[in-house]
């Protein structure tokens, strides 16, 4: 990690939190899940004009390269979709050396491209199971079209679209998925990487939006905020309770509301995909910002403070763009627990802020 020029540290209160301001320039690196990746480029950004002296540099690499540059220390923070395993919390020290809090929610939706079909169709997690086994092969399949009475579905190839690479994305379907079918549970599997039996491949959200861009007939699972990008049409998923839901701040925020009780500690954690609630998204998701307890991998005192003021930033400020970047900014509750959890960061011994 690159050290900056560090000169005398003063406090400045932002959106009610203390924060620090330098005269000298320092630089924090963080990388990781692609999922949340345009809003945490906003964040950067946003945060950067208030604060010039801290540089933050974030890359895109995906949940698992994420994971690994936090455990070999080459970056400050770690991003992930997929909450850290067992093997990923020893490798790092143990259950008292990390910290892993939610930062935003997002969803996954299944986006297609089909010309001449209008947007939404309909998918229920059964649907979704059988493309990806291959047991639906068109897009006319009588199960499809039932789900679709008033659109005329056509004789068209369906060629599902994944990811290659380690996913937090990968990690959020194949865990709805796996709610949905023991068989695709048991054949298949869950996890950031499994091995599909048929389709096409892509690296990234970004990989993936190709794909399907270039694919007529094809379909694939992505960030809802890739597919409002590249203008992607995706479908309404049927939920627990049996309602078709499409991804929206609303409908996400109310996944993750029916599954934060479930956030304890300071390694949070929640699974707020097919939760219950009649307005719930069935394929929403926390991401998580994940880094070292005691910050053995910042050298100064002025750093550890600086990352510090820059992930409470993004609890407090930082929420209010969720929504605009299509991603659902978290409840009061998984607020106060992230904050929190935050709290529990030292530096040298010593506590990095105190909240006030």
């Amino acid at each position: 990690m690159k050290s900056g020029l560090i000169g005398a540290v003063a406090s400045i209160a932002i959106g009610g939190f203390s924060v620090a301001s330098y005269p000298g320039e320092i630089r924090l690196s963080g990388a990781g899940a692609t999922f949340p990746a345009p809003l945490y480029t906003r964040w950067v950004s946003e945060y950067q004009r208030a604060h010039p002296s801290v540089k933050i540099d974030y890359r895109s690499i995906g949940s698992g390269g994420g994971v690994k540059a936090l455990a070999d220390k080459t970056v400050a923070f770690g991003a992930t979709d997929a909450p850290l395993n067992e093997k990923e919390i020893a490798a790092m020290g143990g259950t008292d050396a990390v910290v892993q809090f939610p930062a935003t929610l997002g969803a996954v939706v299944p986006a297609y491209n089909l010309p001449g079909v209008k947007e939404p169709l309909h998918f229920t997690g059964a649907v979704l199971v059988d493309i990806y086994l291959g047991r639906i092969s068109s897009w006319d399949d009588a199960q499809l079209q039932k789900l679709n009475p008033d659109v005329k579905l056509p004789k068209t190839p369906i060629t599902p679209a994944f990811r290659t690479d380690g996913s937090g994305t990968t990690h959020v379907f194949t865990s709805y998925l796996g709610t949905q079918s023991p068989v695709f549970k048991a054949e298949i599997g869950v996890g950031k990487q499994v091995k599909w039996p048929l389709g096409q491949g892509g690296k990234g959200n970004e990989g993936v939006a190709a794909v399907i861009q270039q694919t007529v007939g094809s379909i694939g699972y992505i960030e809802h905020n890739y597919a409002i990008a590249n203008k992607i049409s995706f479908g309404a998923v049927q939920n627990k309770v049996g309602k078709f839901v499409l991804a929206n701040a609303e409908s996400v925020s109310a996944a993750g509301d029916e599954t934060s009780g479930e956030l304890r500690g300071d390694i949070l954690r929640a699974d707020a995909w097919n939760a219950p609630g009649e307005k719930a998204y069935p394929i929403s998701a926390f991401t998580y910002i994940v880094l070292y307890k005691h910050l053995e991998n910042i050298k100064t005192q002025a750093e550890a403070e600086a990352l510090l003021g820059y992930l409470r930033w993004t609890l407090g400020p930082g929420q209010k763009l969720s929504e605009a970047m299509y991603y659902s900014p978290l409840s009061e509750k998984v607020r106060s627990a992230a904050l929190g959890a935050l709290n529990s960061v030292t530096h040298d011994g010593k506590p990095v802020l105190v909240q006030p």
